[in-house]
């Protein structure tokens, strides 16, 4: 009898453009394909059903969190050896004919695997209400960031930065690329003593501390996340700086208030939180930075961008980490921007930098993986292995970037 491995090599050679691009370890012992290719072991006939009903990235990854499909071997290595075919054999544009479809659902049938569509996975977000509305985003903030304060104390640097970090070599630790990154935001927005700062999107608080406790500024920070503004409230008593800064629990959208009569703050900072505001919603925040600082204050965004297709990140980012995360090409956002009335004075990509801070994250994951596991479970500890593997792969090949954007409002 053919086995289950040999079965489905054969019915997805339409799909890949010929012979199958990795060593296929099928769930009754069964193996076909190259024996020098990344081994690839489907556990379950629930992985074939998955990638039935939703082909490609997002079937892959649901088999991949819930363990019916395993990687064996470096992660990094085998997608990057699946992306390089898919690149060479031009899969991209590839259309599957109907008979090939029959065909590819004829094997499925043949070795067990038709069937009903698989439950969408437990660490799947599931966001509900209109787009980017306070509750919806509220939401989909708590899907990620609450995870708990202790699983991103354990993926992070002690600073609690959740942005890309600033190398000046490959010496550089993660902590120390940090807080350079900050001292880069703080000495571009030229904080002094007594300024007043407004951090949009505070996450853990790492750059509000940094200006109150380095630069000695008045900081408020905001966030939509209560396990953020309770971390955040915590060390900011421990470091005995109560009076220098105070942490909102409120959306960018609620910040009260115009700087049109003079007033405002001095400078404001946002770092890797216009991606969640939505395509339609950008202006708005443009606006609401540009009302934030008085005139002749500076504006500092990083942003990370994306070009061509899926500007949410693409079907695993979209559904398994950042839902209604919206990016596009730096000049788009220059555009927007600037029409939201800011005059941009400088721009700093940061693409590579992105690559060294995942490496460092990612160190930190896997030395810590069995505490990580007791806190969020096996399959949340999977959605977060292919979710940094795969970003920084984003960053490295060029597929996203990250860049510092400094403006001021005009006097």
């Amino acid at each position: 009898m053919t086995g289950v491995a040999t079965t489905l090599a054969e019915a997805v050679e339409p799909f890949v453009g010929g012979e199958l691009p990795v060593r296929l370890v099928a769930w009754d012992g069964s193996e076909a394909g190259p024996a020098d290719a990344p081994v690839v072991e489907l556990r379950s006939p629930d992985a074939v059903r998955r990638l039935l009903w939703r082909p490609g990235e997002l079937g892959a990854a649901q088999a991949y969190v819930t363990g019916e499909l395993e990687v064996h071997g470096d992660l990094d290595t085998a997608l990057t050896h699946a992306f390089d075919v898919a690149r060479e054999r031009g899969l991209t544009a590839r259309r599957p004919s109907i008979p090939d479809l029959v065909r590819a659902v004829a094997a499925a049938l043949g070795t067990g695997a038709l069937g009903t569509p698989p439950p969408a996975p437990a660490s799947q977000a599931r966001v509900r209400g209109r787009l980017h509305s306070l509750v919806r985003d509220r939401r989909a903030i708590s899907h990620h960031y609450d995870l708990s304060n202790e699983f991103y104390e354990l993926v992070l640097d002690p600073s609690m930065a959740y942005s890309c970090a600033f190398f000046a070599d490959e010496a550089t630790t993660l902590e120390e690329a940090q807080a350079a990154k900050l001292d880069l935001v703080c000495t571009k927005l030229g904080l002094e003593p007594g300024m007043r700062m407004l951090d949009v999107g505070c996450g853990w608080g790492s750059l509000s501390l940094h200006a109150a406790e380095h630069y000695g500024a008045q900081v408020v920070g905001l966030t939509i996340s209560a396990q953020q503004q309770a971390f955040i409230e915590k060390r900011v008593a421990d470091r005995g700086l109560t009076d220098r800064v105070e942490v909102r629990l409120q959306d960018y959208r609620e910040v009260p208030g115009a700087a049109d009569d003079g007033a405002g703050f001095d400078a404001v900072g946002s770092l890797e939180m216009g991606e969640h505001v939505g395509e339609r919603n950008y202006p708005t925040y443009a606006s609401v930075l540009r009302r934030a600082v008085r005139p002749g204050g500076r504006v500092l965004v990083q942003q990370m961008s994306r070009p061509g297709k899926h500007p949410g990140g693409g079907p695993f980012i979209e559904s398994f980490i950042a839902p209604d995360m919206h990016m596009r090409p730096l000049g788009d956002t220059v555009a927007l921007l600037e029409r939201g009335g800011l005059e941009v004075r400088g721009v700093q990509a940061m693409r590579e930098h992105y690559v060294q801070t995942v490496a460092g994250w990612l160190e930190n994951f896997e030395s810590n993986v069995d505490r990580l596991t007791e806190l969020v479970g096996e399959e949340v500890v999977r959605v977060w292995r292919l979710y940094l593997v795969g970003g920084s792969m984003a960053f490295r090949d060029g597929r996203m970037g990250v860049d510092q954007i400094l403006m001021e409002r005009p006097a």
